[in-house]
């Protein structure tokens, strides 16, 4: 999305990305961005809440008109939950959808391309 944002943006269409992984569009770079601590997919808000909706919504609409800076972040001040356990639900450290094969797998694949793009290769 921020890409897509970026690319718009080139053209002279304003954008706003609104999104829950902050260090993922942050690091692409999109132009002006409202970030709610929500689960993925629910960037706006709980489902069927339409005022937390309209309010995170007017965050975005206010960002287009006010933003001085190139890659403007807003937080949104709304929590999904006043009990974060959800967070516990969804985040894991480990990647329980692969096996030990797979993980040890993917480490070497990453380091050969840490070694590669050391080297100028990639």
């Amino acid at each position: 999305m921020s890409l897509a944002a970026r690319h718009l943006e080139e053209g002279g269409i304003p954008t706003v990305v609104f999104g829950c992984a902050r260090d993922i569009v942050e690091h692409c770079g999109a132009p002006r961005f409202v970030f709610s601590d929500f689960p993925l997919g629910n960037p706006t808000g709980r489902p069927y809440d339409l005022d937390m909706q309209r309010q995170v919504l007017s965050l975005g609409l206010d960002l287009l008109v006010e933003a001085t800076a190139p890659a403007t972040t807003v937080v949104a001040p709304y929590e999904w939950n006043a009990d974060h356990s959800w967070k516990d639900r969804i985040f894991s450290k480990e990647q329980p959808f692969l096996d030990s094969d797979a993980t040890r797998k993917w480490l070497e694949d990453k380091e050969r391309y840490r070694a590669l793009k050391a080297t100028g290769k990639i």
